[in-house]
């Protein structure tokens, strides 16, 4: 697999969303459509860098600031740049029941700790469990 394309510049892995999945799986599509009031065409993500940092189903029409700022650095990762973590990838709470925007930075960091290709085999998926399912611990 080619973790770097299914994996957006921020550190979101699209590789591990229904979104990203939808692209081949008729069904998927089809309950995500219902659920979300897409049309069925519309329920599915081929995965920032495939889309060069837009995502149709969001309505975007220009690249996110990430992809805009990785881009003109020439950098793969947000972990890679002199700046990191920086206020682009700031952590929002509202929808945060929603979307695994918040993981941004400590996917990030496991990146740059773990190298790419761990991190996705053995820690995406825990990572995004861990953060729709997991008990907030102190």
């Amino acid at each position: 697999m080619d973790y770097k394309q299914m994996t957006a510049p921020c550190g979101l892995d699209c590789f591990n969303c229904p979104m990203y999945e939808a692209r081949t799986n008729e069904k998927l599509r089809q309950i995500i459509a219902q659920n979300m009031n897409l049309p069925e065409e519309k329920a599915k993500c081929e995965g920032c860098r495939n889309e060069n940092g837009t995502i149709d189903f969001l309505g975007m029409r220009e690249p996110c600031s990430v992809y805009r700022c990785i881009s003109s650095k020439g950098l793969d990762f947000c972990g890679e740049c002199e700046a990191f973590p920086c206020d682009r990838l700031h952590p929002y709470a509202d929808k945060a029941n929603l979307v695994p925007h918040n993981t941004k930075v400590f996917n990030l960091c496991l990146i740059r700790k773990m190298g790419l290709e761990k991190w996705a085999q053995d820690k995406a998926k825990s990572v995004k469990d861990t953060y729709f399912k997991g008990s907030f611990k102190l």
